[in-house]
């Protein structure tokens, strides 16, 4: 259809040239021609001048026609830029649409709102499918997303198998520096390798997390104390832990490590040899379990000022009473009283009045009757009696040979403090003074010694009950 205007066109401005050029130009001479009537001169104007408004008509015509055909060219090409840029308009708008968020700056976005500006006509605009680029860069997004985020949690899972086996390793490094028989040593590292080559086989990040050693370390750390238990001479053993230090005997030892359910806490003991010291403690009689110690008397001994306990476990070797004066002073008195005081009180009286007829007739009753009983006892009883013997002289003095039968008074000596006591148990009665100074010689572990001496003046032995 253009074409055709164009062509009319064409035709209408040969036409106007044609008609310019004839009217330019002179006409070509003619043959001559007989004479004609010679025409008048207003004859020859009128008809110039017919000529010229005809000439004037058609350009005039001729004008308004090709202004017709430019205007009909004029709009119909218009209208079709604007139905290009309206499409063009839409199809941007549809790219937009499906371009946005994290595709707002992608450069396929770029390169089709490029090919929509560049295309001249409709046609050229409907090949471009939007829906299709949008929608495989839509998937490719989403791809490379996949495939990042494979990426990020793979890498985040190889980090966290590393730290998760160099933490096996390190947890178990303090145990591998153990001593202990190499059955025990080979278990340990089977346990380790075992625990790391499950960390490589897990496929996600919650199965290596769940990778606990904890349980096979509280296990193995149970044996090494059990074996180091085993390994001290002796039938005791000393646990510390923190500022607790107790004695046990190897199977108490055992089982207490044995019912330690978390490692933290398994790991705060200490398993030491029981190594005996003796002190000589110069105590009062009532620091002492009043006296009543015997060698070979299991005790415990305390900081009387706080209470605390500063020996768990201990023995008696020997207790020595300060031999001073030995002074014994009874004297007893009894008495007796005894008074009972009875008496008794009766009183009955009765009168009876009645008449038979007109004779009146009186009975009357009166009985009284007293009694009382006093007695009384009094017995009265007393005794008394002393004596004194200085202990630390006659030991001297059968030291240095001054008695004549030291045989005798050494036997009678003999356990003197022992037999005082059983009396005093066997009478209740005190017989020794409560402050009387005792030396008590004790058998207590090495770990102890230095809390002993600090309290040395404050000090109070207990005896543990069998």
């Amino acid at each position: 259809m253009a074409e055709d205007i164009e062509a009319k066109i064409r035709r209408l401005r040969e036409l106007g040239r044609a008609v310019s050029e004839s009217e330019e130009q002179p006409p070509t001479p003619l043959p001559p021609k007989p004479p004609k009537r010679r025409v008048s001169r207003i004859g020859m104007l009128r008809e110039k001048e017919r000529k010229k408004r005809i000439i004037i008509g058609a350009l005039v015509l001729s004008i308004i026609i090709i202004g017709a055909i430019v205007s009909i060219y004029m709009y119909l090409e218009n209208k079709a830029a604007r139905e290009l840029e309206n499409a063009k308009k839409a199809k941007i708008a549809e790219v937009n649409a499906c371009f946005k968020g994290e595709l707002a700056n992608d450069t396929a976005k770029i390169q089709l709102i490029n090919a929509i500006m560049a295309a001249k006509s409709i046609e050229e605009l409907n090949k471009i499918n939007v829906k299709k680029v949008c929608e495989e860069r839509w998937k490719a997004l989403q791809e490379a997303k996949k495939r990042a985020e494979e990426e990020r949690l793979a890498k985040e899972l190889a980090e966290l198998k590393n730290q998760t086996k160099a933490n096996i390793k390190m947890a178990f490094d303090p145990l591998l520096q153990v001593q202990v028989p190499d059955e025990l040593k080979k278990e340990v590292i089977d346990t380790m390798n075992m625990l790391l080559s499950q960390v490589d086989k897990a496929k996600t990040k919650e199965e290596v997390i769940g990778i606990d050693p904890t349980p096979y370390l509280l296990d193995l750390w149970k044996r090494v104390y059990i074996y180091r238990i085993d390994s001290i001479p002796g039938t005791k053993v000393i646990l510390a832990r923190g500022n607790v230090t107790n004695i046990y005997t190897k199977s108490e030892a055992k089982e207490v490590i044995s019912k330690t359910e978390t490692l933290s806490d398994l790991l705060q003991y200490q398993v030491k040899e029981v190594q005996l010291v003796q002190l000589a403690l110069v105590l009062s009689r009532k620091d002492v379990n009043g006296g009543f110690l015997e060698p070979g008397d299991k005790i415990q001994i305390y900081d009387k000022r706080s209470g605390k306990r500063l020996v768990p476990e201990g023995y008696v070797v020997l207790v020595l009473f300060d031999a001073g004066q030995i002074q014994v002073s009874e004297s007893q008195s009894k008495t007796n009283s005894w008074s009972s005081t009875s008496s008794t009180l009766t009183q009955e009286s009765s009168s009876t009045n009645y008449t038979p007829g007109e004779t009146p007739y009186q009975v009357s009753q009166t009985t009284e009757s007293q009694t009382s009983v006093q007695e009384s006892s009094s017995e009265t009883l007393s005794a008394s009696y002393s004596y004194s013997v200085n202990l630390a002289e006659i030991l001297k003095a059968i030291a240095a040979g001054k008695i004549t039968d030291p045989t005798e008074v050494q036997n009678k000596l003999e356990k003197y403090g022992w037999k005082v006591l059983t009396l005093e148990e066997a009478s209740n009665l005190l017989a020794l003074n409560e402050n009387t100074r005792v030396l008590v010689i004790v058998e207590v572990p090495t770990e102890f010694v230095s809390e002993v001496l600090k309290s040395e003046n404050y000090l109070v032995i207990a005896k543990i009950s069998r």
